[in-house]
């Protein structure tokens, strides 16, 4: 694995004409970040994986101070799993050039995290523009356990850039809770909470897939998931192609984000 300190170095030493894969991560690797390196290395001829903790994502001091940190572990997992390419960029490389135009989400999609986390996404959509408009990969891997995120970059990159985006499936802990950085902050007992919120989740999608009318015992959810001890910020139903409220068995996904312990967790199933 060879590893470089500038997307510009990057840029000069692997040809991007090639089919190249991109996976970019904050870090703090785990079984979910590794699934995406695995398509990556099925669907292309060569993966870069980037390491960047933006500051532009985070909505409080105390969520980025604390967000896990272990980069030479990092290292050794990317090297293990055969990665072609580490990318660690630095701060002013990605922010010191000023865009003609500021990236802002259209009012429609300031739902959900974007509404909960203003300026969140487009931090994140200013960082993949800095990317993908220096490097440009064939493919771009993006995990489902981010559904809104993956949901945004594919409507900002889509004619915008030659990169597609591929959508790879949550990695969850005994078919339960998503796989995250953040579960690194939790200790086994704290964990079990996660399950239990992740189990009400999946018990009321599948009877959503049973019975539409089942909607009408959110409230019901709302309550369980409260009595586990979390702090719910939002439970909601979106039509996963469009995000609106319109939905059918077939085309649903159930939202949630909550704090537990002063730390900060989504899914969607």
């Amino acid at each position: 694995m060879i590893i470089f300190k500038s997307i510009n170095n990057l840029k000069k030493k692997v040809n991007f004409s090639k089919n190249i894969g991109f996976v970019p991560t904050m870090g703090a690797i785990h079984e979910g970040h590794l699934s995406l390196i695995k398509q990556s290395k099925k669907k292309c001829e060569k993966t870069v994986v980037s390491i960047f903790i933006n500051p532009k994502q985070f909505n409080n001091k105390f969520d980025f101070r604390n967000y896990p940190r272990n980069l030479s572990k990092d290292i050794k997992l990317l090297k293990k799993n055969k990665v072609d390419y580490l990318l660690l960029p630095k701060y002013d490389e990605l922010f010191r050039i000023n865009l003609k135009k500021k990236i802002k989400i259209k009012k429609k999609d300031r739902i959900l995290c974007a509404k909960y986390r203003p300026g969140h996404f487009e931090g994140v959509l200013h960082v993949i523009n800095q990317y993908l408009n220096l490097i440009q990969p064939k493919l771009i891997f993006l995990g489902e356990k981010d559904y809104q995120q993956y949901y945004l970059i594919s409507n900002f990159i889509k004619n915008k850039f030659i990169t597609k985006s591929y959508l790879c499936k949550t990695i969850r802990h005994n078919y339960l809770y998503a796989l995250s950085s953040r579960n690194k902050l939790l200790n086994n007992k704290d964990l079990h909470i996660l399950e239990s919120v992740s189990l009400i989740i999946k018990k009321f999608y599948f009877s959503l897939k049973k019975k539409k009318k089942n909607i009408k015992n959110l409230n019901h959810i709302k309550k369980l998931l409260k009595e586990t001890g979390i702090n719910l910020e939002y439970l909601e139903i979106r039509n996963k192609i469009n995000f609106s409220k319109k939905i059918s068995k077939e085309n649903f996904k159930i939202f949630i984000a909550y704090y537990f312990k002063n730390i900060r967790f989504i899914d969607n199933f």
